[in-house]
């Protein structure tokens, strides 16, 4: 079968959203919009806002001006919130004596959802096995699992995930991936942020790079990609120590990729090879890349961020 995912999912608007925490502006005339069916990347610095506005879009923050809606209403105007978003901002603090299913069969009787829908998610987010299982127990893999299966409690068209890959093994993020394309694929709005760059490149379809609560790009990765003008060099060297002090004498950016592998960011071959020559280091393979999604962040954000305090980011 062929086509596009069914219209279950519902639009993310984000309009004019300031916050000031004090004299600190944490998010400023911020602008964006997230589509059903499609994975976004929300990305940014730590401290660049991302979880301020996340938590005005879930109306646990009030914005000082501006609008952040599902669907064309404020969280707070949705008749049914846990049927309609989803979300996963922070750990929660399970009852370790309490079980897996019975976590889920309070959390849906709050939400005035069916107690079946505790084994669906536990089916979804594979955790069957682990449903009579004491949650305190549990590994921190699992523990993201459960929270995952609390917030699909609902059955919602939206989901929100702020940094879910925190303290996640490799193969857990891969999971994450895949789990992530599955309610894309079915038609559902997926908003994630995460500072794992190179993981969200083979995930997301859109990003939004926000840097100091201010948007710095938002499109599909290849809008993003082709929009920018910037080439990666990379330079494999047995000197990459003496070649990182000299890209940093020249005020060139550069990334350590591996002990003998160095990233250029914003150079050309005919910029650097003479820069390389003149100061002798010894090279044993030097190609151009193309801009990827982390070259691409650190032009846009120069690495800079900041937040309010008890407002990570």
């Amino acid at each position: 079968m062929s086509g596009s995912p069914a219209p279950r999912g519902l639009p993310i608007e984000i309009s004019g959203l300031t916050k000031h925490f004090g004299s600190v502006v944490a998010v400023d005339d911020l602008g964006f919009s997230v589509e059903p069916g499609r994975v976004t990347g929300f990305l940014g610095p730590n401290g660049s806002g991302k979880t301020t506005t996340l938590r005005m879009l879930l109306g646990l923050v009030a914005p000082n001006a501006g609008r952040a809606t599902v669907g064309g209403q404020l969280y707070r105007e949705l008749p049914h919130p846990s049927g309609t978003v989803g979300a996963v901002l922070e750990a929660t603090s399970f009852h370790p004596s309490r079980r897996a299913r019975t976590h889920l069969r309070m959390v849906a009787r709050a939400g005035g959802h069916d107690e079946v829908r505790a084994d669906v998610v536990l089916d979804l987010v594979g955790l069957t096995a682990d449903a009579k299982r004491k949650v305190g127990g549990f590994s921190m893999g699992m523990r993201q699992r459960l929270e995952l299966a609390s917030a699909m409690i609902g059955d919602p068209d939206v989901l929100i995930l702020d940094e879910p890959s925190n303290g996640l093994d490799p193969q857990g993020i891969a999971w994450l991936r895949d789990f992530m394309r599955y309610l894309a694929g079915e038609g559902r709005t997926i908003l994630v942020s995460s500072h794992l760059l190179a993981e969200m490149a083979q995930t997301i379809d859109d990003a939004v790079i926000i840097s100091r609560g201010k948007l710095k790009a938002q499109g599909s990765l290849e809008s993003i990609t082709a929009g920018m003008a910037q080439l990666t060099m990379h330079v494999r060297t047995p000197e990459a120590d003496r070649l990182g002090n000299v890209l940093a004498s020249a005020n060139i950016r550069f990334r350590r990729l591996a002990h003998d592998l160095v990233a250029v960011d914003g150079v050309t071959p005919e910029q650097l090879g003479p820069l390389l020559a003149s100061n002798q280091i010894v090279l044993y393979e030097l190609t151009a890349q193309g801009a990827d999604l982390e070259s691409i962040f650190l032009e846009l954000t120069s690495g800079l961020g900041f937040g309010a305090p008890g407002e990570p980011s």
